[in-house]
């Protein structure tokens, strides 16, 4: 039976279509649909819908069914339609008529996206973390190799002197504003849906405030129609977040993907890093960063996936809503997966010393060489006019040193600024707070 079923079975061909991948997706949900139910069990027994020993009894099963599926021995069965379901049904053959109890006041609808708004919260900390853990190392690979000059290019072709400390700390300061669009995914994941029910709401007194606070939410969705409609927009923005994230690591990959190549020949990684070619064995191929290129490209299709599965649906709860899973589950996945290879593969870089020494390199240093005129009183156009007639007829002859010592350039990286903006969008997310009231809940 399913918990919405009255006496008529379901058509099996209905049943299967309409199940999808409901019960192999939801198993990433479990601990969170059980976390939702301890607080809002705890909510009831306030307003006299469960007595103290009803509620003592729900709450230690609950969090059994809890540790089983921290344990990996949770499973959702095949006569089960969705984890809901399968924690309700757990319940009542386990204690009897009280686990029948726990669904007073709620809905599927408001119980999945209660489920829903725990797991972002998880999968936001995880992320945050895996780029956190990137940003350092780049911020300490920017650093150890601030002096290596490289190629700075434009339109693809050789422009002015660069540095890998430059190139490094630019993915990292890029790192730090994704940080503030997933700062904005979370606050958007952040407020309780729970007790809106079916999306309009509920006849008992329920205690909203209480269950925000049992589940360390920073507030409520308190409208129950918006709380409902919240359902794919927090998704698309969740998505708008990883899509910035991604969009970094794609860019970077590539990057790596160019340097990689004998024909600039700036980096390398160790053999077994790398992978070979089945005719050709002199082959070091950089299927890491190809690989994270394209899944990143991926992801960032995935806000615009979102939004044309939830355009102009109208207010109110929707079946379209639950194939939304499908697409963002294994993206969260996935962009983890990028950030922490990422950040192993550059654990192992090598970067080439003396790059700018071949000559094919010497005209990086014409805008140097023009600048200097202009220090030295000559009018920037005509110093412009003056190198550029120098290599025109071969007689241009670079310095080979560079003076850059303004914010942000290669002998003013600025490092630590851009750390102290890192760690001032990781504070403002308040992770401790919510594990806080998580092992409050569970203890």
């Amino acid at each position: 039976m399913k918990i919405w079923q009255k006496n008529i079975d379901v058509n099996k061909f209905v049943e299967t279509f309409t199940v999808g991948k409901d019960r192999e997706l939801d198993l990433q949900m479990a601990k969170f649909d059980v976390l939702g139910s301890l607080a809002h069990t705890q909510m009831l027994e306030t307003i006299n819908l469960l007595t103290a020993d009803e509620l003592k009894t729900i709450q230690q099963e609950l969090k059994n069914i809890y540790a089983e599926i921290e344990a990996g021995n949770f499973i959702i069965e095949d006569t089960v339609e969705d984890v809901h379901s399968q924690v309700e049904w757990l319940l009542t053959q386990r204690i009897g008529e009280a686990g029948k109890k726990i669904h007073s006041g709620r809905s599927r609808n408001d119980q999945v996206l209660v489920d829903l708004k725990l797991f972002f919260r998880a999968c936001i900390e995880d992320m945050v973390n895996q780029t956190s853990t990137l940003f350092n190392q780049l911020i300490e690979l920017s650093n150890t190799h601030k002096y290596k000059l490289m190629p700075g290019y434009t339109h693809l072709q050789i422009a002015m002197p660069s540095s890998f400390g430059l190139w490094f700390g630019a993915y990292a300061e890029s790192l730090a504003d994704d940080m503030e669009l997933m700062l904005a995914a979370w606050k958007i994941t952040n407020k309780n849906p729970l007790g809106s029910a079916a999306g309009y709401g509920s006849s008992f007194p329920l205690n909203r405030t209480l269950t925000t606070n049992l589940l360390g939410f920073e507030s409520l969705n308190y409208n129950v129609v918006y709380a409902q409609m919240g359902r794919g927009k927090t998704e698309r923005i969740l998505a708008q977040a990883m899509s910035a994230v991604a969009a970094t690591l794609a860019k970077m990959a590539m990057d790596v993907c160019l340097f990689i190549n004998q024909n600039f020949s700036f980096i390398s990684f160790p053999p077994e890093l790398t992978t070979g070619s089945s005719i050709m064995p002199h082959k070091k191929n950089p299927d890491v960063f190809e690989l994270i290129r394209s899944r990143c490209n991926r992801i960032q299709a995935l806000p615009n996936e979102i939004a044309m599965m939830i355009t102009n649906l109208p207010s109110g709860y929707h079946r379209d809503l639950q194939l939304l899973k499908e697409n963002l589950f294994p993206a969260i996945t996935s962009l983890n997966e990028c950030l922490e290879i990422a950040t192993f593969m550059f654990q192992n870089i090598t970067i080439k010393d003396d790059i700018l020494k071949d000559k094919k390199y010497d005209y990086l240093f014409s805008v140097e060489v023009v600048n200097d005129l202009a220090l030295q009183g000559v009018p920037f156009r005509e110093a412009y006019k003056i190198v550029g007639e120098q290599i025109e007829n071969g007689t241009f002859a670079p310095s080979g040193q560079i003076h850059h010592t303004h914010e942000g350039s290669i002998g003013n990286l600025c490092n630590e600024q851009i750390s102290v903006a890192m760690q001032s969008v990781l504070t403002q997310f308040g992770f401790e707070k919510v594990n806080k009231a998580i092992e409050d809940l569970i203890a």
